[in-house]
């Protein structure tokens, strides 16, 4: 059954020595706010930790396959939903009944299309438009980030006439000492009982993945990264008891000096756990 609460939830994570999400238009460097040197890490790359993370503990079991994964073509695995479906393919004209029954099998099969939604109308073989139920925004670092390129060297040469001239090759890496970033999300159980049935089980199932997203996503390039803290309200009815901003304003992140900061320690969470009627606050970490 089809979650009947609504949710919103907060995530602090930092990193250490590590580059969160590099910007392809930047030379792969840390994105940064240009106007005021806050760092930020996409709505993107966070919910691609998420699936990676679903998909390792679920691969085996039924309805938790990923559909956004570079394993084979989207419109490949939509006429698949026809075959499973036994609807006729490579129609022209689809009867809208057949694309809602593929969206229907689309979103019970795989947990990124019943949380995050797709669009699914390409193809010989559409499988409609999912709004999704889940739904994250860009992280915002707390200070503002300070991003420095490390030459790297390189002992082994790609080239004969490189490895001809026995010189060591230079490289850059940029990275960020210490950043703490802040995301917000929503979960809309409105959108889960008109469409995609998310179920508490998923949610559960989405809690876990945020408070591990970084657990099985360690690389070199991006050093350190903590979950540190996930704070989600619970609210008692569907359409929710409470505007979103008035809840993320209760979570505030503080410096404690007037230092770079350099650790998680270098801030000071401080919780309002007065919510208003029909909201519980619950502290996952």
């Amino acid at each position: 059954m089809a979650i009947q609460n609504r949710y919103d939830f907060v995530m602090l994570f930092d990193v250490e020595n590590g580059n969160p999400n590099g910007d392809p238009d930047a030379g792969n460097s840390p994105r940064v706010d240009a106007e005021t040197g806050y760092g930020f890490v996409t709505d993107v790359c966070l919910k691609r930790k998420i699936r990676n993370y679903v998909e390792l503990c679920k691969s085996d079991e039924e309805g938790y396959q990923i559909l956004i994964k570079p394993d084979r073509s989207l419109n490949a695995k939509f006429s698949e939903a026809y075959e499973a479906e036994g609807l006729a393919k490579k129609q022209k004209g689809k009867n809208t009944d057949d694309v809602k029954k593929a969206r229907d099998f689309m979103c019970k099969h795989y947990f990124d299309v019943r949380a995050f939604g797709a669009v699914m109308s390409t193809g010989d073989d559409p499988c409609g438009i999912v709004r999704g139920p889940v739904q994250i925004n860009f992280a915002r670092s707390i200070s503002p980030v300070n991003v420095q390129d490390i030459t790297i060297t390189r002992q082994a040469r790609t080239t004969e006439d490189r490895q001809g001239t026995g010189e060591t090759e230079m490289g850059k890496k940029s990275m960020i000492p210490y950043a703490l970033y802040r995301a917000e999300g929503y979960i809309s159980a409105a959108l889960a009982n008109k469409v995609t049935d998310l179920t508490e089980d998923d949610v559960e199932l989405l809690w876990s993945a945020i408070i591990n997203m970084f657990e099985h996503d360690h690389s070199a390039a991006r050093g350190k990264m903590s979950m540190r803290k996930l704070y989600v309200f619970r609210h008692d009815s569907i359409l929710g008891n409470c505007p979103s901003q008035l809840l993320f304003d209760k979570i505030k992140v503080l410096e404690t000096e007037h230092v770079p900061p350099r650790s998680f320690s270098d801030y000071r969470i401080v919780e309002d756990e007065t919510m208003p009627a029909g909201v519980q606050l619950i502290s996952k970490i």
